[in-house]
């Protein structure tokens, strides 16, 4: 078959078995999971030797050592990736849950059930541990999936799926429940994207141009977030400690992920006293810091900023700093530049916290706390889809729940509608 067929059936097969893998028992899913991780710790040398064939072809063509440490299949990768499939058999299975019942007048109950969404399509870069964890939470939450990997991650991906498929099997459910696409070729990525009679939700998961190109193409509607331009305010009155700590940890703990602080913004009222003593400690760290007129007045060192660093994602030792007069002042400048990602603000003030948390617009807003918490496992969902910046249907870090929706169940004794 051509690309387009062998998509197309792809697409028709994944509803068939999602429809099988919506009705399967939490025992059975979670049998399918344990089977799965089993299956890899016994089958790691196929996997590394498959993983080598992709990382001769990495550095063949030149990727960065970033791309080809991402692209690495260790030891301790095939650990994680059994840990977490143990992890989500090991959660509450949201599928069939009810919501509170309400009674009406006339005596029906309505209430809420979780249902799985269907057929879920996610097109990602480099990682094949994705391969793993999307499989996992898609099968346990009784969502069939079609997984489309980099090129650079092929050979990885076609192993993973060998795997995937096996478990499934083991435990009598269909192989087609969790597919990876076979091809390299980038066209499939628009055919699976047309596939909207069978997919129900695309998720793309990489860098701001595969969501762009997804989301322009994309006849089936995307779960998605560009990038994350995250901020922390160091607001008057703030424990000055705890700031420090806060903005470091959120910037330097690991600079290349999207919940990393990208900007600073400090209240005029304490900038003298935190920035000096901040920009020391950055600098130990090797942090490239870019200010505004106000922060080289401060701090002048340091690189004066540009109108293209407020709204820019680093995901890099760098960080832009912003000296303001008021929290409404930090405020306005992360609706302008935010991405609706993740923001923070460290102060004392109990009532100018809670005026934060109510106006500021993002998937998670934290007080005293560092941006890097927006996660599935810091916020206890477990492993995570990925972090949503739509707000339809899911907003902020996705795991098992976000990946059902919800159907009206209404019981009654023969009421009729006059």
């Amino acid at each position: 078959m051509d690309i387009e067929q062998t998509i197309r059936q792809m697409a028709q097969d994944a509803k068939t078995a999602a429809g099988v893998i919506s009705r399967s028992s939490t025992d059975q899913k979670n049998q399918a999971l344990l089977t799965m991780a089993d299956l890899l710790e016994k089958r790691a040398q196929v996997i590394f030797d498959e993983n080598r064939k992709d990382l001769e072809r990495a550095e063949a063509a030149g990727l960065s050592e970033a791309m080809v440490d991402r692209l690495t299949v260790s030891e301790k990768t095939i650990a994680s990736m059994a840990e977490g499939l143990r992890e989500v058999a090991a959660y509450t299975d949201p599928v069939g849950t009810m919501g509170p019942t309400r009674i009406r007048p006339n005596g029906l109950r309505v209430s809420k059930m979780r249902i799985p969404l269907g057929v879920i399509g996610i097109i990602y870069e480099s990682r094949p541990n994705v391969t793993i964890d999307a499989a996992g939470l898609c099968l346990k939450s009784g969502n069939a999936v079609i997984l489309r990997g980099g090129s650079e991650a092929l050979h990885s991906n076609r192993a993973l799926a060998d795997i995937i498929g096996e478990a499934l099997n083991a435990v009598g459910l269909p192989a087609q429940a969790a597919q990876v696409v076979p091809t390299e070729d980038r066209a499939a990525i628009n055919v699976l994207l047309a596939q909207e009679e069978c997919v129900d939700l695309i998720i793309p998961r990489g860098g701001e141009g595969l969501i762009r190109f997804v989301v322009e193409h994309s006849k089936i509607p995307v779960l998605k977030h560009y990038k994350g331009v995250c901020h922390v305010y160091v607001d008057a009155p703030s424990d000055m400690a705890m700031a420090e700590k806060i903005a470091f940890n959120a910037k330097v703990q690991r600079p290349g992920v999207c919940n990393a602080m990208e900007t600073l913004l400090v209240h005029e009222a304490v900038a003298g006293d935190f920035l000096p003593v901040m920009a020391k400690r950055f600098a130990q760290a090797g942090v490239e810091l870019r200010g505004c007129a106000n922060t080289c007045a401060l701090l002048p060192d340091i690189k004066p900023a540009t109108d293209a660093d407020w709204p820019e994602e680093y995901l890099d030792l760098r960080l832009a700093v912003k000296v303001v007069e008021s929290m409404e002042a930090a405020m306005d400048h992360i609706a302008r530049y935010g991405s609706n990602h993740t923001e923070a603000i460290v102060t004392t003030d109990y009532k100018r916290a809670h005026r934060f948390l109510r106006e500021v617009d993002a998937s998670v807003v934290l007080v005293n706390a560092s941006t890097r918490f927006n996660d599935g496992g810091q916020l206890g969902l477990g492993a995570e889809m990925g972090i949503s910046t739509s707000k339809l249907h899911a907003f902020g870090p996705m795991g098992l729940e976000e990946l059902t929706t919800q159907k009206f169940v209404v019981l009654g004794d023969g009421q009729i509608r006059e």
